[in-house]
């Protein structure tokens, strides 16, 4: 009898009980540490788009990219990202939650598509809840002095911290979580967890999904020789294009809170509505389905991998590569 993950001739889905776990933990977190160097300028040029008013600092994704490059080099374009790589273990936790919710819920009878609905919402509940506060730090320390270099409002620093080009990560970092510590208390570090789990627990759980609904979609078009591993990461880059068009303003609500200090998402909303109208819709859109696609494929390329070398021997003979 061929296993529920099985098509009947190869391996769709290696699940959770198929992997030993001592290859899979320190390889899926070298794989998250790497895609996260590699695409974190994106997160950066994200972020400024976002948070700035109009068009007043940067034109576009490109740029943005430019002007931060020009004004800071590479550091500039991972300002925060010491702080940020703490998501390596929150990632740990998220991708735990993720694969246990799916194995508990393949043991009641659920399909894919709804184990990876549910499971993708849970784990990014669980993923959020550990890394806002690190994640306010690290918005913080990306919009820090932007501006500098070109604007009608000068430079961008909503904690008034006293920063030079200088200044070391550390100390930024430091300065950035006292004077949140001062002004909000411990809940400051926690400001926009609401929007943070209302634009990342569905984007989570429907990206999932349509990852799960894409590659099925796919493996019925494509010839028999493609690559597996190649249907799967197109099919998390239309995943990720998907979930991004439908969450783009739930995330900038979220980015303006946290960066911002707005009193709620309604005041954060009414603002962006009075600044943007429409075109909140789109704001740092396109910069975000860059840097989704790319993440995207980038994470399905190193899970699925890690996923097919941590395999246990006896499931071996079912992956297709």
């Amino acid at each position: 009898m061929a296993d529920p993950g099985t098509n009947g001739k190869f391996l769709r889905t290696i699940e959770w009980d198929m992997m030993d776990k001592r290859k899979f933990f320190p390889l899926s977190m070298l794989s998250s540490f790497s895609v996260r160097c590699a695409l974190y300028p994106l997160t950066v040029i994200k972020t400024q788009l976002q948070v700035q008013f109009r068009n007043d600092i940067y034109k576009g994704m490109i740029d943005a990219g430019i002007k931060i490059y020009r004004a800071e080099g590479v550091p500039g374009l991972y300002r925060g990202f010491w702080i940020s790589s703490v998501q390596i273990v929150s990632g740990v936790f998220y991708i735990s939650t993720y694969e246990g919710v799916r194995h508990v819920l393949g043991q009641y009878g659920a399909n894919q598509r709804v184990k990876s609905l549910v499971a993708g919402g849970c784990a990014s509940l669980v993923g959020q809840t550990i890394i806002v506060p690190f994640d306010v730090i690290s918005q913080h320390a990306m919009v820090l002095g932007m501006g500098a270099h070109g604007g009608k409002n000068g430079a961008v620093n909503p904690l008034g911290i006293n920063f030079d080009k200088g200044s070391s990560r550390l100390r930024i970092t430091r300065d950035i979580a006292r004077e949140i510590l001062r002004r909000d208390g411990v809940g400051g570090f926690y400001r926009g967890y609401t929007a943070s789990l209302m634009a990342y627990v569905p984007n989570s759980a429907m990206w999932w999904a349509f990852y799960h609904l894409y590659q099925d979609e796919l493996l019925k078009i494509v010839p028999p020789w493609v690559s597996h591993l190649f249907v799967q990461c197109v099919a998390g880059s239309f995943g990720g294009f998907t979930t991004t068009i439908i969450t783009n303003p739930l995330d900038i609500v979220r980015a303006r809170l946290q960066v911002q200090r707005l009193d709620s998402m309604s005041v954060a909303f009414r603002e962006l509505w009075h600044e943007e109208h429409f075109h909140m819709f789109f704001k740092g859109l396109t910069a975000r389905l860059v840097q989704s696609a790319a993440f995207s494929f980038s994470i399905i390329l190193g899970y699925e991998t890690i996923k097919r070398v941590s395999v246990n021997e006896q499931y071996r003979h079912m992956i297709k590569w």
